[in-house]
């Protein structure tokens, strides 16, 4: 799946999970009394998944249908914590990037979704979801008419090769590795088949083809049911070959949707305005109601969450992108009729998971006791509490298919803030008393209290904990550097869509450890990483759900290479002038693509 960038951390992006939610109020307006505990629970979670549906021409033709009430004009203020920490497609991997690619870029194929959190996908750049023939192995696109880049200049089929082909180059290390996988080899092979475009050469044709302008056929070697919805991701959104300027891309990329990068000051802000070469009657599945965003960076969720609540001034017309309602605001916003009918919130697909760097944790005994301390309910309840996260009973989220709440082999259920006694008599029994450990975290509000109460706890047990400091918005790419010097970190990762296919090969296959890789652990286990293959091969949905249910929990109980902490909740507020707001099962955060201002 992808990573979990909420706050302070990063993660994926593409929950299919988790449908439109609608809120209703919890108790009297202004009133900071104790409010119902009305946040998503597991059974919604399951209740929300749903298969995803293949649309046909007709369902990927634009104009996208209309918002009731939506009307043009203005800007959106929008607030953030982070920085992007990538703008270069092929390098984006995280939920705020997710987002903000929903507006400035398109991609082959997109998702189109209801308000009851029904997701198809349809066709972007694309007349429709794709064409398949020899069994699933050949993939055929064709381009709609007359589309055009931020510079007016065409795309054809010439740029989806090249956005494809550029993935191999040595530059991307950070976004999504299937389509490479798929096309030229598991694992890290595929950057030994092919070094990338820019030395002149291009994949070969039985692989990747263009007949003409406006045709590219993808060529397997096994049959990829999945394409259409892998491709959706941003990671594979469109770079026109014209443009490309290689790494440099990656701070002045051009836009191919409905908005544009005007002006970007790293840290502090970016400006979006209307991209007027983008053309409505192509896209099904965006808008363009408002004149631009206003994105301003280095606002917490608290600071976020208190300006939005007051409602006064430019918070009227403001936005969070991937914020959250902060833990210490919760009752004030929860107890507040007026406030409440402005929010969101859905069961997110995201697992916070504390990893262990096996290269440094060997001992799996250790492993265990450590897992067993950690402190679930209290490190969630610092995420938002009860709206922001529940307990994690295994690394699979409820909203990926196969899950399971029976399977509990660290004893969750009846030990939700973690069982020290167990723990300290593993520690005792290794000779681990004493032994100490580098715990790396991201510096925010929520990452550092949270890094106190495992700190805590792992201290209660016997070990040396030294803590760590990380800048939060390269978080992601200092803990997946293979030689980190950290022992223990905290991650977290959702589905790309609703199959364990994308948890657990990018999580747990040891072929995939590369610097900017997802094996975050270093995970790297003969009998999980056959068994990956094997699955991979597996064409019959409910055979392949059973055998990586049964994989996950093989590697959970044998192997350990994280604690499952918890399973995440989205729960949002905006200005009171802020129309078309939406729970979505896609970014699982607001609809960026519906957003309008009311007056």
């Amino acid at each position: 799946m992808s990573i979990f960038r909420n706050r302070a951390a990063t993660a994926a992006i593409v929950a299919v999970a988790a449908g439109a939610l609608t809120l209703t109020a919890c108790g009297g307006g202004g009133s900071d009394s104790p409010a119902k505990d009305n946040s998503k629970k597991k059974e919604d979670a399951k209740s929300q998944s749903k298969p995803v549906q293949i649309g046909d021409v007709k369902a990927s033709t634009g104009p996208a249908a209309e918002i009731p009430g939506a009307q043009p004009g203005g800007t959106m203020a929008v607030y953030q914590e982070d920085d992007f920490s990538h703008l270069d497609p092929g390098q984006i991997y995280v939920s705020d990037g997710k987002l903000l690619s929903r507006l400035i870029y398109r991609g082959l194929t997109q998702y189109s979704e209801d308000d009851q959190g029904n997701l198809t996908v349809v066709g972007d750049l694309a007349t429709d979801a794709g064409k398949v023939s020899d069994g699933g192995k050949t993939w055929t696109y064709t381009l709609k008419d007359d589309l055009k880049d931020e510079n007016g200049n065409p795309i054809n089929s010439a740029d989806i090769r090249h956005t494809i082909e550029r993935l191999y180059a040595t530059f991307i290390t950070d976004g999504p590795t299937y389509l490479q996988q798929w096309l030229s080899g598991a694992g890290t092979t595929y950057r030994k088949a092919y070094e990338g475009p820019f030395k002149g050469k291009h994949l070969p044709n039985d692989v990747l083809e263009t007949p003409d302008d406006k045709t590219v056929v993808f060529h397997f070697k096994d049959a990829q049911p999945d394409l259409p919805q892998m491709l959706t991701m941003p990671g594979y959104s469109v770079v026109p070959e014209e443009t490309d300027t290689k790494e440099k891309y990656d701070s002045d990329p051009v836009a191919t949707g409905p908005y544009k990068i005007a002006e970007f000051k790293p840290g502090k802000s970016m400006k979006l305005v209307k991209n007027t070469e983008w053309d409505a009657k192509s896209d099904s599945v965006r808008h363009q109601y408002v004149d631009g965003f206003d994105i301003s960076m280095n606002h917490d969720d608290e600071d976020q969450t208190k300006t939005l609540l007051a409602d006064q001034g430019e918070a009227k017309n403001a936005m969070m992108f991937t914020g959250q309602v902060a833990t210490t605001q919760l009752q004030k916003v929860v107890s507040n009729k007026e406030a409440m009918k402005r929010t969101i919130q859905g069961y997110a697909p995201y697992v916070w998971q504390l990893n262990f760097n096996m290269d440094r944790v060997k001992d799996k005994k250790l492993r265990d006791a450590i897992t067993l301390a950690m402190p679930s309910t209290s490190v969630f309840k610092a995420d938002g509490g009860a709206y922001g996260g529940e307990v994690a009973n295994s690394l699979t989220s409820p909203t990926t298919p196969g899950y399971s709440e029976d399977f509990d082999p660290f004893n969750r259920s009846k030990k939700p803030n973690g069982d020290i006694e167990a723990a300290k008599k593993l520690i005792k029994e290794g000779g681990f008393e004493g032994k100490s450990l580098v715990y790396a975290y991201a510096n925010t509000p929520v990452r550092q209290q949270q890094a106190v109460l495992i700190t805590d706890a792992l201290e209660k047990i016997g070990l040396d904990i030294q803590k760590k400091e990380i800048d939060s918005a390269t978080w992601y790419e200092q803990v997946g550097k293979v030689k980190n010097s950290y022992d223990l970190y905290m991650t977290g990762w959702g589905q790309d869509w609703p199959s364990a296919s994308t948890v657990v090969p990018p999580l747990y296959d040891g072929t995939q450890i590369q610097d900017g890789a997802s094996n975050y652990s270093h995970i790297n286990d003969d009998h999980v990483n056959s068994e990956i293959q094997r699955i991979l091969k597996i064409t019959d949905t409910a055979e392949a759900t059973t055998a990586w249910t049964e994989l996950s929990e093989y590697i959970a109980k044998e192997v350990n290479p994280a604690a499952p902490i918890y399973y995440t909740k989205v729960f949002q507020i905006f200005g009171s002038n802020v129309g078309g707001i939406r729970y979505s099962s896609d970014s699982s955060y607001v609809d960026v693509t519906r957003v309008f201002l009311k007056k």
